[in-house]
């Protein structure tokens, strides 16, 4: 089976789900934010949601302010005005690690990585949040088999891992907070095609854990064969909004980030 034909079986599920509910239910939603750096508007009255169960990508070129999204969403930049609800409390004057705390996870533009430190100690970082510590050792072996090469590596440098064994690394940290919630930024940058492809199997599959993911990414054509819905950021504004089949099939999508195809 194909991941297109993967995630289409996976959405199928979900909606036949979302009937039974009545209704989607929004995880994640921005309302007009706008976000400065310093005199300078980056995000300018961007409305977004990602509802409970989704993958919801956001495309865009360099310095569309995709990465302002992110940093925005998780109080590294405050937003101006606007709101930013997660989980229906609003989260856009609380710090950082109160919005981890809640629920929500991040995984970082260029992995970030803390390279000096094993892999072992990386996934430490990423279970700081918790307060009983008897779950570190459940937390370590959900993520060991999401990721069963990291268990065989658990004492190895991060900073010698390969690539796509750091994206991965990062990945798993984000998920030893056990998240309600991942965002994501630019997963498949700077990795080979087969790297790529692992990566976003993977997130499929972490989708199917039950965890809600929002995806940042410039690589258009993947993040729609697995996304439900995405939106287009164009210097700071939404642009377009849609399901991700008919933002494949979107001629201005198309020739702006598929090469036309």
């Amino acid at each position: 089976m194909t991941i297109l034909q993967h995630t289409h079986t996976s959405r199928l599920s979900r909606t036949r789900l979302v009937k039974i509910r009545g209704k989607e239910s929004a995880m994640l939603q921005l309302s007009t934010v706008n976000t400065y750096y310093g005199p300078s508007r980056i995000l300018q009255d961007i409305s977004l949601e990602v509802n409970t169960g989704e993958i919801v990508c956001l495309l865009g070129a360099n310095a569309a302010g995709k990465t302002t999204t992110m940093k925005t969403i998780f109080g590294l930049v405050r937003a101006k005005s606007g709101s930013i609800v997660f989980d229906g409390q609003s989260v856009e004057r609380k710090g950082t690690d109160e919005i981890v705390k809640s629920g929500l996870a991040l995984v970082p533009e260029a992995r970030r990585v803390f390279s000096r430190m094993s892999v072992l100690e990386n996934l430490e970082m990423g279970f700081y949040i918790k307060k009983n510590r008897a779950e570190f050792r459940d937390n370590l072996d959900y993520v060991c088999q999401i990721f069963p090469r990291l268990k065989e590596r658990l004492k190895q440098s991060a900073g010698t891992m390969s690539g796509g064994e750091q994206q991965m690394l990062a990945m798993a940290r984000a998920l030893m907070s056990r998240p309600r919630m991942m965002c994501m930024d630019e997963p498949s940058m700077g990795l080979s095609p087969l790297l790529v492809q692992t990566v976003f199997d993977t997130i499929v599959h972490i989708r199917e854990q039950g965890v809600t993911i929002f995806l940042v990414e410039q690589n258009a054509s993947m993040a729609l064969d697995l996304a439900d819905r995405g939106y287009v950021l164009q210097t700071g504004k939404i642009v377009l909004s849609d399901t991700a089949h008919n933002l494949l099939n979107n001629d201005l999508v198309r020739q702006a980030y598929l090469g036309g195809a």
